[in-house]
């Protein structure tokens, strides 16, 4: 394991504090940053997103997917986790908190779009943070591409329409044209990207070439990340300076959440007698996030300083550690499950 997955927190933690404090003592370059935008969406938040994906993406591979049926309970569980359950169970907490607990404490306007921001969080399952949560648990890497790989490909036809249905019980206007640009833009293109990239470095140099790749490549994974955390706690840092109050309200709801949906999953793992190396991987694909597509979309839909936006950075704020938990709990309990048996 690398010195960035062993000190995930600390780099991620550092970036936090690093966009907070350059986001209050230079707002004017940050206000600079937020007006380079194309259709709704950021230039350069779309530039460090895509260095992020892009080589999480080239590890998808695809031709996995044939060994799915050896031990398909594991993708069924994610599915159902990802898909019927946890978009609709983040909606509902954001309607809960947000229309009846904290009613008397946050406006409408700003309610509809906490709540639209928590939705973009549970509609978009994990993608790139997927293959460090399973290395941390000692996860099965193949299953680990299948599971990734088949939730990449529903998300390119389901994220849009779960987007819009859900974001319809708030009173925004959901405009169907940026949710589809945005889909496109942050999952269809990568994966595709990933997809031709993998495929032309294997036939023409061989499996040691796209390793040797993809080592070359991951720093600048780690850079478009970190970079990310930096610009979108700095576009949000005086509100999270100034507000506080309103950065605990927004973590409640996500932190049940988090700790629900993983709760649910590993019970119904265990009930399910599924390997721990699946089991563990398939739960925290469940619970954790796509939250650079999340944020991403927010701020096309409804800007960088929207209450949506600023939602789905607090979503990463809450992630990181919480992950880190949970990643701690599934180690220390991996002698609740079966004996392990590699994928092959």
């Amino acid at each position: 394991m690398g010195i960035f997955e062993r000190y995930l927190s600390v780099w991620v933690g550092l970036s936090i504090l690093a966009g907070l404090f350059l986001g209050n003592l230079f707002p004017s370059i940050f206000d600079l940053i937020a007006s380079l935008e194309y259709a709704h969406v950021n230039l350069l938040i779309a530039i460090f997103i895509w260095l992020m994906i892009y080589p999480m993406m080239v590890q998808v591979d695809f031709t996995a997917i044939k060994d799915v049926g050896k031990r398909p309970q594991g993708i069924w569980l994610t599915l159902v986790i990802n898909w019927l359950i946890k978009p609709f169970t983040m909606a509902a907490l954001g309607w809960l908190f947000f229309k009846v607990f904290f009613a008397g404490w946050v406006d409408p306007q700003s309610a509809d779009e906490y709540i639209a921001g928590m939705i973009l969080l549970g509609v978009a399952p994990c993608t790139a943070m997927v293959f460090i949560w399973s290395q941390l648990v000692k996860g099965d890497a193949n299953y680990t591409l299948v599971q990734v790989s088949l939730n990449d490909i529903i998300m390119i036809f389901a994220f849009a329409p779960i987007a819009a249905f859900l974001l319809g019980i708030t009173d925004l206007t959901v405009p169907w044209e940026t949710l589809l640009i945005s889909v496109v833009l942050y999952v269809l293109l990568p994966l595709v990207a990933g997809f031709f990239t993998r495929q032309h470095i294997i036939k023409s140099k061989g499996l040691p070439a796209l390793n040797s790749f993809l080592s070359h490549i991951k720093p600048w994974s780690i850079m478009g990340l970190l970079a990310t955390v930096v610009l979108l706690f700095g576009f949000q840092a005086e509100t999270i300076l100034q507000q506080p109050f309103i950065i605990v309200l927004i973590a409640i709801p996500l932190l049940i959440q988090t700790y629900g949906i993983f709760a649910l999953g590993y019970f119904a793992a265990i009930k399910m007698r599924l390997q721990h190396d699946v089991a563990a991987p398939a739960c925290l694909i469940g619970t954790s996030n796509f939250f650079e597509m999340a944020v991403a979309v927010a701020i096309s839909l409804f800007g960088l300083h929207s209450g949506a936006a600023l939602a789905t950075v607090v979503g990463v704020l809450v992630e990181v550690p919480v992950m880190l938990t949970l990643v701690y709990f599934a180690n220390r309990t991996r002698h609740w499950f079966p004996k392990q048996e590699n994928l092959s």
